[in-house]
């Protein structure tokens, strides 16, 4: 039979990565596993500890594959994960290991099973005329302009949503069809085999309690140099790991902006509001998702026996 594949998601956090890593240990006796990351800020290899990545003793005990592989500035999508995440998955099985996918991006589960879109790859010259399209005349004005050209993308866009924004104006420019058109389209590339999920649950007082305790950890335990270096680097406003909860909170605490207790409130809020999204979505996205609870003894074990069937 060949090897299954687990889902395993949850909100920020939740301990999702450490659940993964203690299963992943369970099933050395019977050929092991590989951990691939489906965390959208986890693939660059700039902010291990702001982005809470596997340590690198985790990273040395079991195969982990996607994580920290690229630079900051390097724009990741949902699609690029999952050409990405097939070859991993690919590969375990050839090894006779089991694939755990895990991370918080819940849409990057619903592209690996279901598929995408068939959208032609976008030219690195078409991609950087967007990029400096948006730089120069701002996102309202480009989703401006793609309302005149692609008004049913367009009104499905915020108009301060510079990436979305960006990948509408250079699809178009590049296929001279609306996204929307491409995304009607029926999937390409869905996950075959076996395959069992999971979304790990923590009560909601708890996983704040969790977070407000991590964001601090962080700040003493690296993560303030590790956002200082990473700005050193003067990334462009675009660059994706921008966006990673906490790096403007930090970036506001090195520049004088805010003092340290502000800069740990704000963090803390961010990542509070942060996990408040991804239980909506997968409250509203995966419902028939099996829900586990991280301090269950009784639940880990209930899924490790499925696994293991």
């Amino acid at each position: 039979m060949e090897q299954p594949v687990v889902l395993l998601t949850g909100p920020t956090a939740s301990g999702k990565s450490s659940l993964a890593l203690e299963l992943a240990r369970r099933l050395e006796p019977v050929g092991g596993a590989t951990i691939i990351n489906a965390d959208s800020m986890q693939v660059y290899r700039e902010l291990r500890i702001l982005t809470a990545r596997p340590t690198v003793a985790d990273e040395d005990a079991v195969p982990h594959r996607l994580y920290g592989v690229l630079p900051a500035s390097e724009p990741w999508s949902a699609a690029a994960f999952c050409v990405q995440a097939h070859e991993a998955i690919n590969e375990a099985r050839e090894e006779g290991r089991v694939a755990f996918v895990v991370g918080g991006t819940g849409l990057y589960f619903r592209a690996l099973v279901d598929g995408l879109a068939p959208i032609p790859p976008v030219s690195a010259a078409v991609r950087e005329a967007a990029r400096v399209l948006m730089d120069r005349v701002g996102p309202e004005e480009v989703h401006r302009m793609l309302t005149d050209k692609d008004p049913g993308t367009a009104a499905a866009l915020g108009l301060t949503d510079r990436q979305r924004l960006t990948r509408a104006w250079e699809v178009l420019i590049e296929t001279g069809r609306p996204l929307i058109d491409w995304q009607r389209d029926p999937p390409e590339g869905g996950l075959d085999g076996p395959i069992l999920r999971a979304v790990v649950e923590v009560p909601r007082e708890d996983l704040y309690h969790r977070i407000d305790t991590r964001f601090e950890a962080m700040l003493d335990g690296g993560g303030l140099e590790e956002v200082a270096a990473f700005l050193e680097t003067q990334p462009p406003n675009e660059a994706p790991a921008r966006r990673a909860v906490g790096v403007q909170e930090m970036a506001d605490f090195l520049s004088g902006a805010s003092d340290r207790a502000q800069a740990i409130a704000a963090g803390q809020q961010a990542t509070r509001r942060l996990a408040k999204r991804q239980m909506t979505w997968f409250r509203n996205q995966i419902t028939n998702w099996p829900r586990i609870e991280q301090d269950s003894k009784t639940s880990l074990n209930e899924f490790f026996a499925k696994i293991r069937a």
